[in-house]
């Protein structure tokens, strides 16, 4: 492995960040990483090697705040290689429940962020004609489960996205892939990184099973954070990384559930589809 390479991860003060992290910087990378307060993440990581380790204070939802971290990284790495998107939580409700706040302020981390982030880094992947994005959606953004709309909604654009960019700088040598787990046995279940609708209307049974079913699951996901850290260094090692990739057997059995779904649906409509032909 290539442990010249530095690697730009958000979202590292815990979770599958804090755990991609440390397994970087035990193999010899060297690793910038971002969080809301940077006294969380130096805490969560502990004892580290300012040569090898840079923590970042970093607000996603400012564009001047993603620019001056990227700087502040090459400046002291001198490059960026891999970026990773990881930060992100997750929004539970009705579509009518959530209001316009939620909606936005979910977007803004888990769709806006991801977008300021390339654009921060595209500029030094093209002058070096390589790199690796690597942005973590989930398998809510292809087969999403009830009571996450909105959850699911941000995830579905960070796979449209990964995958259109993929193609569109696969030109200058960088690569793009877009990582959709099941569930893996971090704090995404806890109260620190789900959010649910202030508003409760009454009469969505559906939805409150659905949210205390995973609310149960905390603590007993099939998902191991250490593998997952391995396969993403092996993704950014990988000469040829798959566009998609579903991590887990969870989400594996939902993507083959749901394209079996989506084949049937389209031959049962395929005379509709055709209809509207010339």
């Amino acid at each position: 492995m290539d442990t010249k390479k530095v690697w730009f991860v958000t979202g590292a003060s815990k979770g599958l960040g804090l755990s991609l992290v440390k397994k970087l910087t035990e193999s010899g990378y060297r690793v910038a990483a971002t969080s809301r307060k940077v006294q969380n993440l130096t805490d969560a990581v502990g004892t580290f090697d300012e040569k090898q380790f840079l923590p970042l204070e970093v607000d996603l939802t400012s564009e001047k705040s993603i620019s001056e971290a990227v700087e502040k990284t090459i400046a002291h790495f001198g490059k960026i290689d891999v970026l990773v998107n990881n930060a992100g939580y997750g929004i539970g409700g009705a579509v009518e429940e959530l209001n316009q706040q939620e909606i936005k302020d979910s977007f803004d981390v888990n769709v806006f962020a991801v977008i300021g982030t390339m654009q921060a880094v595209m500029p030094h992947f093209r002058a070096q004609k390589s790199g690796n994005i690597i942005n973590i959606s989930s398998i809510a953004g292809f087969a999403p489960g009830i009571g996450w709309a909105m959850y699911a909604a941000t995830k579905y654009a960070v796979m449209g996205l990964s995958e259109v960019m993929a193609e569109d700088v696969r030109e200058f040598g960088v690569k793009v892939t877009v990582v959709a787990p099941g569930a893996f046995r971090t704090e995404f279940l806890q109260d620190t990184s789900l959010v649910f609708a202030e508003k409760k209307i009454d009469g969505y049974h559906a939805i409150r099973a659905s949210h205390e079913k995973y609310a149960a699951m905390n603590g007993t996901q099939i998902g191991d954070p250490e593998k997952l850290s391995q396969t993403l260094i092996n993704l950014a090692e990988d000469p040829n990384p798959p566009v998609r990739l579903y991590v887990g057997s969870d989400a594996y059995n939902r993507a083959t559930e749901k394209i079996d779904v989506l084949s049937e649906e389209l031959k049962s409509n395929q005379h509709i589809s055709f209809s509207t032909d010339f």
